[in-house]
């Protein structure tokens, strides 16, 4: 399931988030990565250990609680701290799957990661090129979202990022360990919730239809979450 939220960032966090990464130290990102994707990766990252990362990852981390449609979409366990990337002109990211475990900065906590993010900070107009290229079940997607919108789609997809050509593309990407592991009943719970949405804005909570789906959904959510 691939979804697109718009506006997780208010405007004033957008641009102190830009303000700090335009002060902050960046280096090479194949640090991060595995051996399969150091091979592919030329990018740039922020430090994960430090204290800029720790800082604005905090600011993410508060915008999605607050979000309803992550929630919904994502049914969060757990989210690593997030991350910051950066494309100049002529750098990229071939195709690759994200790894499927992650240590917990500090804690040595193992984090599944079930879904994968990227949070867009520099408007699309600023830079060509720099596409998020998802591969799925359903074909492929070239994702460029405006700055403070968010793509979330499963950590098990094939994905890329289009040469940059213009300009320079930052971002911030992270994983979260969903409490239903299977992508296809995240899908069905948050169809559902969507469903509940609309019909709770033209009936009283309290009718028979609304309190039935959402039974049906807490049901569904109790069989299926890990805790």
């Amino acid at each position: 399931m691939l979804v697109t939220i718009a506006d997780v960032l208010k405007p004033d966090e957008l641009a102190h988030i830009r303000g700090v990464l335009e002060r902050t130290t960046w280096v090479d990102g194949r640090v991060t990565a595995g051996d399969q994707a150091a091979k592919v990766k030329n990018n740039l990252q922020v430090p994960i250990d430090s204290p800029a990362a720790q800082e604005l990852g905090q600011i993410i981390l508060s915008a999605l609680s607050r979000n309803s449609q992550f929630m919904s979409a994502v049914l969060p366990l757990r989210v690593l701290p997030p991350m910051f990337n950066r494309y100049d002109t002529g750098m990229t990211f071939g195709a690759h799957v994200d790894g499927s475990i992650r240590s917990l900065p500090g804690s040595g906590q193992r984090l599944r990661t079930d879904v994968s993010s990227t949070l867009f900070l520099t408007p699309p107009e600023d830079y060509d090129g720099g596409e998020l290229v998802v591969h799925d079940t359903y074909g492929t997607h070239s994702i460029k979202l405006p700055a403070g919108h968010l793509v979330v789609y499963p950590g098990t997809s094939m994905h890329s990022v289009t040469p940059v050509t213009r300009g320079s593309r930052w971002a911030s990407f992270f994983w979260s360990q969903s409490m239903v592991r299977d992508d296809w009943q995240r899908h069905m719970l948050y169809e559902l919730d969507n469903s509940i949405r609309s019909v709770r804005s033209r009936l009283a909570d309290d009718d028979h239809a609304v309190v039935g789906l959402t039974a049906h959904y807490h049901n569904m959510l109790r069989h299926w979450a890990e805790t």
